[in-house]
C-alpha cells in the first residue's frame, strides 16, 4: 500500500471552498434541484466510512452554491438495494399522486442496484422516493421499481419536464452503461414509463457510459434559437486516463435526440462530441433542475475512477468541483460551450496586481504565495516569440504544477507530474493537454486554486481543465515562465478567497436498522 508523505495528517488536503463530506465517502452528484431559494445537492455517499460501498443519497443545501449545510442522509440503502445515482424533480402539479391534494411533492428517481437478498439480485432498475417536507425526509415508493429492463447495467436516470411540439410530459434519460447508449423514456405521472428512443455514437472507445444529462440552451442568449446539449460521463480503456465527460450539441423534439455533428450530418464543422473538461478530475457532471432565471448550472465530482479509492485524504474521500454556469455560443457554423464558476466566492483581502512585463526564458518568481489558502489567479499573456509560456505554482523543493501554453501545438498544458504526493495511483502523475486558440495572440487564464486542486478556465471558459494536486504545505511558490523566446505578461490579478465552511450536522440515517454492508456483498 502506498504510504502518505510525512506531512500527511488528519484533515490534510481538506478543501476550503469545495463541498466534502465530514468523514465519509462521496462520489456522483445526484438530484440537483432548486426549490424556494434553496439549492439541493444530493450525492452518492457511504454513510459508514470513507471507502465506496453502502451507496445511499447524502444531502446538503445552499442558498448561493458556495456555502453548504449538511442535512441527514436522504435515501439510505437497505438489505435489498443500494441507492445509485439519479435525479430529483419538483412535481408541481402532483402528477405522481404522491403528494396530498394541492401539494407539490419532491420526487427522486434513482437506480435500485439490487443486492443478493433481493429477488431481483443483479438487476439495476429505476425507482422513486418522495418527500413532502422539501427534501428533509424521504419515503421509498411502495410500487418500486417503476422501470425495469431486466438489465444489470441500466442506471443513472436524469428526469426533467419537457414541453414542446410533442406535448408536455416527463422525460427520462438513462444509460445502458456497458452498451454505451442513452435510452429515453416518457411519462405522465413519473410511475408509468414508455420507451421513446436511444442514442449512441462513435465516441472514443470506452468501457461504459454513465450519468447522462439532456437540456436546452439558448444560442448566444437568444431564446428564439435553442439547441439541446447531451452530457455523458464515460470510463476509458485501461491506461487511457480513467473517467471523463463529453458532450453533444443537437436537437431534441421530445422523442429523439439528433446530434448536429458527426458522420452523415449536415454540419461538417461541428464535432460529433467534445470534452466537457480536459482534466483527470471532473466526472458524473449533471445540471440543476429549475435553477432561477433559466440558468444551467453544473456540478461534477472532482475525482477519477482510476484512483478515487486511494487519494490521500482522511477522514473523508471525495469532493465536488465548484459549481459552474454553462452557456452556448455560435462560432461560425460551430457551437461551443462556455463555463464559468458561479458568483459568490468572496475575497479574503485586497487583490494584488502585476502589470505589463516581458517574460524571457526561464522561471521568474513572483512575490506571491499559493499555499493552503484558496486563491483566484487571473492572468493574460501575449505569446510574443515564446514557444511555451505560463505559470508555475505550488513550487517548493522538487514540487511544482505547471499551467502553460504550447504555441507550437496550440495547446493548454496542465502538468502535475511533480505536483507532490502522487504515488497512490499509477495514472495520477499526468500531463493533460487541451486545444486552445490564442485570441489576437493572447491567452486569458482563470485559475481557482484550493488546498488540493486547480480548476483552470482558458479564454473565458471555452476550455477547462480540472486537476487534483497533493502538494506539501511548504510548496507555495508562484512563477512566470517562458521557454525558447520571450512572452509578455499583460496583466495578473491575485485575489485571496475566503473559506466557505460547511455547516455540519450529526449523521442520521432515517428508517435504517440493518448493519452496513460492504461493496463485495453485491459482487
Amino acid at each position: 500500500m502506498n504510504q502518505p508523505p510525512s506531512s500527511f495528517a488528519a484533515e490534510a488536503y481538506r478543501p476550503r471552498i469545495h463541498y466534502t463530506a465530514a468523514d465519509t465517502w462521496i462520489n456522483d452528484p445526484n438530484g440537483l434541484v432548486h426549490i424556494d431559494g434553496i439549492y439541493h445537492l444530493f450525492f452518492q455517499n457511504n454513510p459508514f466510512g470513507k471507502d465506496w460501498g453502502n451507496m445511499s443519497w447524502g444531502h446538503a443545501v445552499s442558498r448561493d452554491l458556495i456555502h453548504w449545510q449538511d442535512r441527514p442522509i436522504a435515501i439510505p440503502c437497505d438489505q435489498d438495494e443500494q441507492v445509485y445515482s439519479g435525479s430529483a424533480v419538483l412535481d408541481k402539479a402532483n402528477t405522481s399522486g404522491l403528494g396530498s391534494p394541492g401539494s407539490s411533492p419532491l420526487v427522486a428517481v434513482y437506480t435500485s442496484a439490487y443486492s443478493q437478498a433481493s429477488a431481483r439480485h443483479g438487476i439495476q432498475a429505476q425507482s422513486l422516493a418522495f418527500s413532502l417536507d422539501g427534501g428533509e425526509t424521504w419515503t421509498k415508493y411502495d410500487g418500486n421499481p417503476v422501470l425495469d429492463r431486466s438489465s444489470p447495467h441500466f442506471r443513472d436516470p436524469k428526469v426533467f419536464r419537457y414541453k414542446g411540439p410533442s406535448g408536455e410530459y416527463w422525460v427520462m434519460a438513462a444509460v445502458e452503461a456497458i452498451d454505451r447508449k442513452v435510452v429515453l423514456y416518457r411519462s405522465d405521472n413519473l410511475k408509468d414509463w414508455t420507451y421513446l428512443s436511444e442514442f449512441t455514437s462513435t465516441s472514443p472507445v470506452v468501457t461504459m457510459w454513465e450519468c447522462p444529462d439532456l437540456f436546452p440552451l439558448p444560442v448566444d442568449g437568444d431564446p428564439a434559437n435553442t439547441k439541446w446539449v447531451l452530457i455523458v460521463s464515460l470510463n476509458r480503456e485501461p491506461g487511457e486516463g480513467g473517467s471523463a465527460v463529453i458532450f453533444f450539441v443537437g436537437d431534441f423534439d421530445g422523442l429523439v435526440f439528433t446530434p448536429d455533428g458527426g458522420p452523415g450530418t449536415a454540419n461538417p464543422d461541428q464535432p460529433e462530441w467534445e470534452w466537457l473538461d480536459h482534466g483527470r478530475d471532473y466526472y458524473a457532471t449533471v445540471s440543476y433542475n429549475d435553477a432561477p432565471d433559466g440558468r444551467r448550472i453544473l456540478i461534477g465530482w472532482m475525482n477519477n475512477s482510476d484512483y478515487s479509492g486511494s487519494v490521500p485524504t482522511t477522514p473523508w474521500r471525495g469532493a465536488m468541483a465548484l459549481p459552474r454556469e454553462v452557456t452556448l455560443h455560435s462560432h461560425g457554423s460551430r457551437f461551443t460551450l462556455r463555463q464559468r464558476v458561479v458568483e459568490g466566492l468572496e475575497p479574503a483581502g485586497a487583490t494584488q496586481t502585476h502589470g505589463l512585463r516581458d517574460v524571457p526564458d526561464g522561471l521568474h518568481p513572483l512575490n506571491l504565495s499559493v499555499g493552503e489558502d484558496p486563491v483566484l489567479i487571473e492572468a493574460v499573456f501575449d505569446a510574443g516569440s515564446s514557444a511555451e509560456f505560463g505559470l508555475v505554482l505550488r513550487q517548493g523543493g522538487r514540487e511544482e504544477t505547471r499551467v502553460v501554453y504550447d504555441t507550437v501545438r496550440e495547446q493548454l498544458v496542465v502538468d502535475r507530474r511533480s505536483s507532490g504526493h502522487g504515488s497512490f495511483g499509477q495514472s495520477f502523475p499526468s500531463k493533460e493537454t487541451a486545444p486552445v486558440q490564442l485570441i489576437g495572440g493572447r491567452l486569458a487564464l482563470q485559475l481557482y486554486v484550493d488546498v488540493a486542486s486547480i480548476e483552470a478556465f482558458a479564454q473565458g471558459g471555452l476550455v477547462t481543465v480540472t486537476e487534483q494536486i497533493f502538494a506539501s504545505p511548504s510548496s507555495t511558490g508562484l512563477s512566470l515562465y517562458s521557454a525558447n523566446g520571450t512572452a509578455q505578461l499583460i496583466s495578473l490579478k491575485f485575489t485571496p478567497l475566503k473559506e466557505a465552511p460547511i455547516a455540519r450536522v450529526e449523521s442520521a440515517i432515517q428508517g435504517r436498522s440493518a448493519s452496513p454492508r460492504t461493496a463485495s456483498e453485491d459482487d
